[in-house]
């Protein structure tokens, strides 16, 4: 009798790879998973789970939203909402990447501040509404003044963390070759800090969105928070959720963008080329 042993089965034996089956793209699987989501929502006020007047079906918003999509008004509120969120954004970068450096180059200065900066960054933003309001009123100064404290402290600890990570032997062979401080900060510091900045930035867009309808929906600033808040209180339920769909629209833009712009500036690093190649 003759036996016949699989060698692919034999103890110690290397186990065949498995043949991956190349599966749906990514943005077909959440194209699917946004239809599922506005079926759900159309069947809740039809089969009577939630009142219409309170939650309108989805083909009623999207109606609304193409209206809106069509209005100049419409325009001039989102482009109010994006000047808020450029400005802010970008005077938190400048601020943060100025003091990260400065603060994360000196032993003595990251001790000094390290106290402060944990009790002043766990504070929320709409805890100085008040101020905002009592400092600038109703105007885009309010909103940047929310804006640019919340994402300071989202751009600030990575710019800390990338001065951290700086490979203390380069800056030594940098020192001993002669480069001055703004050399070190150039050519050694600022291509470390670089990826934890963009992380900071991308992270920071976000929250100034947030913080530019949070402003506009409770101060009044001049955007599509308060549209969103002027059509609650007007009754115009359907144009209510059609803004709040608009504003997430908008974050998706947003974090797309600042997605491809990462990418772009940090093209020579081995997380993007990894995430490319993946």
């Amino acid at each position: 009798m003759t036996v016949v042993i699989d060698p692919t089965k034999a103890p110690g034996a290397p186990r065949p790879a498995r043949v991956r089956r190349p599966g749906p793209p990514r943005w077909v699987l959440g194209l699917v998973g946004v239809l599922v989501f506005l079926g759900a929502w159309e069947l809740l006020p039809v089969l009577g789970i939630v009142q219409a007047k309170y939650l309108p079906p989805a083909s009623e918003v999207i109606v609304a939203l193409v209206r809106d999509f069509g209005l100049t008004a419409f325009w001039v509120s989102v482009g109010e909402t994006l000047l808020a969120w450029a400005l802010g954004l970008l005077m938190a970068t400048v601020a943060a990447l100025v003091l990260g450096l400065l603060i994360g180059g000196s032993g003595f200065l990251r001790r000094f501040t390290n106290s402060t900066i944990e009790f002043l960054r766990p504070i929320p933003s709409v805890a100085l509404i008040p101020l905002a309001v009592l400092l600038y009123g109703v105007k885009i100064e309010s909103s940047l003044l929310l804006i640019v404290y919340a994402c300071f402290w989202q751009v600030l600890i990575q710019v800390l963390y990338g001065v951290a990570d700086v490979d203390n032997v380069a800056m030594q062979t940098a020192k001993s070759y002669g480069f001055s401080g703004w050399q070190r900060i150039k050519d050694v510091v600022f291509p470390t800090v670089l990826p934890y900045l963009m992380t900071g930035i991308r992270l920071g867009a976000a929250v100034a969105l947030i913080l530019a309808i949070t402003a506009e929906l409770i101060i009044g600033s001049p955007g599509l928070g308060r549209e969103i808040a002027l059509a609650q209180s007007g009754g115009a339920i359907s144009g209510m959720y059609a803004l709040i769909l608009a504003t997430g629209l908008l974050g998706m833009l947003i974090n797309v963008g600042m997605r491809t712009i990462e990418r772009r500036i940090l093209g020579w690093h081995p997380s993007v080329r990894g995430e490319v190649i993946a």
